[in-house]
C-alpha cells in the first residue's frame, strides 16, 4: 500500500479521493486516530446527578458516560466482560448500576464489577472481580462543561492537545455575556445517518466558509439569526486559523458597537442576547470584537458558538456512513420564553429537519459518491484556495484574513497524513 504521506499533497494542497472510501485506510482510521485522539463524548449538564448516564461513542464503539458515586464522569464500554453482551440498552436516564441480561453480571457506576451470580460455587478462589471490570478509558477531561476522553494512555493533557485555542473556546462554551455563568444540553440529542465519508462532516466545521453558497435558499427564507435576505455575506470580516493538532477554527472581526444576535421574532430573546452582548464587551474589552464563531476540534468534533449554538460529533459507520449527532445549548440562567424559541430555531436551521444542514447533506453525500468514482482515482481533489497566512494579536496559529478559503481544510488534512503515517 502506498504511503500515506502520499494521499495528501501539502506543498500543492491536493487530497486523494481514496481515503474518503477506501476500507484498509478506514480501518487504519479506527486505529490510528480513532484510538489516539481526544473525542468528545458528552457534556456535564447531560450527567448533573450521581447515577445519570448517557449512551455516547467513540469512534464504532458504544461507550456509556455515567455519573460516577465519586461524583465524577467515567467512562467505558457498552459491553460486558463475560461474554460480550450491552449493558446498557438506554440512551439516557438514571441507574443505580449496569446489569447484563445474558448472565447476569452487574457493574457499578464506575464501571467496577459487583456482581456475579453464584460466585462462591461456580468460580475459582482465583477469580478477583477488580479485574473484570468494565474496559475503561485511557484518560477522561472535562473543559469548560465538555467532557472528552482517549483510549491512549500517553495522550497529552487535554488542555495541551488544545493548544493556543484554549482560551477561544474557554469563552465560546461559556455563558453568552463572558462570565462564569454555565451552558446546558437542551433538550436531547439529534442523531442520523448520512451517507458519506465521517471527514466530509468533520471538515465542514473546521472551516469552509466557501460552502456557504448552498445555503442561500435558508437565507431567501429568512430564518437566519439575522432574518438576511440573499448571499451569506459575514457582518465582519473572517479569519481562519488552525492548529498543529489540525484543530480548524474561523473568527469574525465585528464592530463592537453593534448588538449580536438579534431576534426580531422574539422581543424576550433579542433583548435577553442584547443585555448579554454588553456585559461581554464590559468583561472582554477589545478581545469581544474577534468572537470565535466555528470550528473542529480533530478529528471528529465540530462547534458553533454563535447562533445555532451546537456541538456536533461525526461518528465513522464505515468508510462511506457516518453517523451525525448534534446538541443544542443555551444559557442556563437564559429565560424560559428565549429557551423555547431558541428550541425551535434550532431544529428548523439545523440538523436532520433543518434547511441548512439539508443542504450540507446532499453536499456531502454526492461528494462522497464522487470521491469512489473508479474512473476518477488518479484526480485528486482540489483544496488550494489559500491565501496565506499573517499573524494577529487576538487569534492564535497561522491565519488566513480571506473568508473564500481552504486554509484550515488543509490544516485537518496535514494533521490526518501525519497521524496516518505513524506507527
Amino acid at each position: 500500500m502506498r504511503s500515506m504521506t502520499d494521499f495528501v499533497d501539502a506543498t500543492n494542497n491536493r487530497v486523494s479521493r481514496s481515503i474518503f472510501h477506501d476500507e484498509e485506510i478506514y480501518r487504519q482510521e479506527l486505529e490510528r486516530l480513532f484510538r489516539k485522539c481526544w473525542l468528545l463524548i458528552g457534556h456535564e449538564s447531560q450527567i448533573p446527578e450521581i447515577g445519570d448516564f448517557f449512551l455516547t461513542r467513540m469512534g464504532e464503539d458504544q461507550v456509556i458516560l455515567s455519573r460516577g458515586r465519586d461524583g465524577k464522569p467515567h467512562a467505558f464500554l457498552n459491553t460486558c466482560r463475560h461474554k460480550g453482551m450491552r449493558v446498557c440498552r438506554y440512551d439516557e436516564g438514571n441507574t443505580k448500576r449496569f446489569y447484563c441480561p445474558y448472565h447476569g453480571w452487574s457493574y457499578d457506576l464506575n464501571g467496577d464489577l459487583q456482581g456475579v451470580p453464584e460466585r462462591q460455587g461456580s468460580y475459582p478462589a482465583s477469580f478477583d472481580r477488580k479485574e473484570w471490570g468494565l474496559i475503561q478509558v485511557a484518560r477522561i477531561a472535562s473543559f469548560r462543561g465538555t467532557i472528552w476522553a482517549t483510549w491512549n494512555p500517553e495522550a497529552p493533557d487535554f488542555e495541551d492537545y488544545l493548544g493556543d485555542i484554549k482560551e477561544s473556546l474557554w469563552y465560546g462554551l461559556g455563558a453568552w455575556d463572558g462570565g462564569d455563568g454555565e451552558i446546558e444540553v437542551l433538550g436531547g440529542v439529534q442523531k442520523w445517518n448520512v451517507p458519506c465519508n465521517w471527514k466530509f462532516v468533520s471538515e465542514n466545521s473546521g472551516g469552509d466558509p466557501l460552502h456557504n453558497i448552498s445555503h442561500q435558499s435558508t437565507d431567501l427564507a429568512r430564518i437566519g439569526p439575522r432574518s438576511g435576505v440573499g448571499r451569506r455575506d459575514p457582518l465582519g470580516e473572517l479569519f481562519l486559523t488552525y492548529t498543529p493538532n489540525g484543530h480548524g477554527l474561523i473568527y469574525e472581526r465585528i464592530d463592537v458597537t453593534q448588538p449580536r444576535g438579534h431576534y426580531s421574532m422574539s422581543k424576550i430573546t433579542s433583548e435577553y442576547f442584547e443585555d448579554c452582548w454588553r456585559r461581554r464587551l464590559d468583561r472582554l474589552g477589545e478581545k469581544a470584537g474577534s468572537p470565535l464563531v466555528l470550528g473542529n476540534i480533530f478529528p471528529n468534533a465540530g462547534f458553533h458558538v454563535q447562533q445555532p449554538r451546537v456541538l456536533l460529533m461525526a461518528h465513522p459507520n464505515g468508510p462511506r456512513t457516518s453517523q451525525a449527532w448534534r446538541m443544542y445549548f443555551v444559557d442556563k440562567d437564559a429565560p424560559e420564553e428565549a429557551k423555547d424559541f431558541l428550541r425551535r430555531y434550532y431544529v428548523s436551521y439545523s440538523g436532520p429537519g433543518g434547511m441548512t444542514e439539508q443542504d450540507d447533506m446532499e453536499n456531502w453525500g454526492y461528494a462522497s459518491e464522487g470521491a469512489a468514482v473508479h474512473a476518477a482515482q488518479d484526480a485528486p481533489f482540489s483544496y488550494v484556495a489559500d491565501t496565506g497566512n499573517f499573524a494577529d494579536p487576538y487569534i492564535p496559529g497561522p491565519v488566513s484574513k480571506y473568508w473564500l478559503t481552504e486554509h484550515n481544510n488543509m490544516g485537518f488534512y496535514r494533521r490526518w497524513a501525519e497521524l496516518m503515517a505513524a506507527e
